[in-house]
């Protein structure tokens, strides 16, 4: 099989793996002339495929073979697809060919697992290690880590990888064993427990060693992500969050992808037929910037009660859903409520609010401030008070201002890969 063929199998065979946004790298430059592609201080600029996945990275598996048959992966040792390999010198040969074609800023390595988990681990390494240390590459790296691979191997991925992820898949053990028995939630947790620890103790080898002789290279130069697959299991929305502030809490990462899963050729009896509304994977990563910049508990987000126990509202954004459940507590006063119950007001991001708090040691904020802010009356005005604006207090106790903000249903089936930009922004 020639390389090209190659490629058209194993580039398709990656694109069901959401977790390869690619920014935030520092660590490595080419502008004194020596070496092979950037990854600046500005990360890399990222292009979108209509369903939202990244396209600015070379994203390809080594091999779709697997000795693995997880009911929701395509390329599930029972699959019956076309199957490809690549080794360790095509795949570099294609990073830089299509690097210095000007299509690409990066590569996104994963593989399917052949022989064992530490035989696969290795062709991944030896892939980034020849790109750094022949060929001086200097662009963004992404390798998929394999949990069941020794600790020692997910160490040295960090030697050459920006950024290394761990697919958790599904959020909770039952249907990791329904659907993925060979997995271990219990394996993959230890293995990003590793690697949390390992980016600290470099952050404190650093440290002393800059003391002594000047900078020295980041491991995991921008940390750890994973992704979860939405709707191939009966999960609920609280039980997906739930897992994501566990681990962000526990192990540190810096994202959490959500994935709606979709419907394979050839799957398994035990998959649902159809995916579920891509709008809910997109609820998801709002409610999961929510968790993270905003202050929010998931229980807040979800619902106890009534028809959406435990889902987010797929009409409405998280926190303008959680306004309407909550109106008592509002409208919000801008020239006198804390930080906190700022960042409540639906329509107000987190830049924006601390630029409130800037501009209101100096004036009293009045709605013209918040035009030059850019920020959209239409969503907030309800919910805050300004010099010049007092909405009545009745107002919001009207089930009125939910159907004035529940898009139709047509504006639900929308571009999803600005929804997906719009998620990564955070202004929410």
């Amino acid at each position: 099989m020639d390389l090209q063929k190659k490629l058209e199998i194993l580039a398709d065979a990656a694109k069901y793996d959401a977790s390869c946004a690619s920014s935030g790298a520092k660590r490595r430059d080419s502008s004194n002339g020596k070496g092979v592609g950037s990854a600046g201080g500005s990360g890399i600029c990222h292009s979108y495929a209509p369903d939202g996945r990244c396209i600015s990275l070379l994203k390809i598996l080594l091999t779709n073979v697997c000795i693995y048959d997880c009911h929701y992966c395509i390329n599930r040792r029972s699959s019956d697809i076309q199957r490809a390999r690549m080794t360790p010198e095509e795949a570099v040969k294609l990073t830089l060919d299509f690097y210095k074609r000007n299509y690409i800023e990066g590569l996104f390595l994963s593989s399917g697992i052949v022989r064992d988990a530490d035989y696969t681990m290795e062709q991944v390494i030896r892939v980034a290690r020849e790109l750094r240390e022949t060929h001086d590459f200097r662009g963004y790296i992404h390798l998929k880590t394999i949990p069941e691979a020794s600790q020692a191997l997910i160490e040295e991925a960090g030697k050459y990888a920006d950024r290394i992820s761990i697919n958790i898949e599904l959020p909770g053990e039952e249907g990791l064993r329904k659907l993925a028995p060979e997995k271990d939630l219990r394996r993959t947790q230890e293995a990003m427990g590793g690697i949390r620890n390992r980016i600290q103790l470099g952050r404190e080898e650093r440290k002393d060693r800059r003391k002594v002789s000047g900078r020295t290279p980041k491991i995991y130069a921008s940390g750890q992500s994973t992704q979860m697959i939405v709707g191939a299991d009966g999960s609920n929305d609280e039980t997906i969050l739930n897992r994501s502030d566990l681990l962000y809490r526990s192990y540190r990462l810096n994202r959490v992808y959500y994935s709606a899963f979709s419907p394979i050729p050839s799957s398994s009896s035990i998959l649902p037929l159809k995916s579920p509304p891509l709008v809910r994977e997109h609820r998801l990563y709002q409610a999961d910037w929510l968790l993270r910049f905003y202050g929010f508990q998931v229980g807040e987000l979800t619902p106890n009660e009534g028809e959406l126990q435990g889902q987010l509202d797929l009409d409405l954004d998280p926190k303008l859903a959680w306004a309407l459940r909550h109106r008592e507590q509002f409208p919000v006063d801008l020239n006198r409520g804390s930080r906190e119950e700022l960042l409540r007001i639906p329509g107000l991001g987190v830049r924006t609010v601390d630029r409130v708090l800037q501009l209101r040691r100096w004036t009293r904020i009045r709605l013209d401030d918040l035009t030059k802010l850019r920020v959209s009356l239409k969503k907030c005005l309800p919910f805050l008070i300004t010099a010049d604006h007092h909405p009545a207090k009745a107002g919001l106790d009207s089930d009125r201002l939910r159907a004035r903000f529940a898009p139709p249903p047509e504006q639900l089936e929308f571009d999803f890969a600005e929804t997906k930009r719009s998620a990564l922004t955070g202004e929410v």
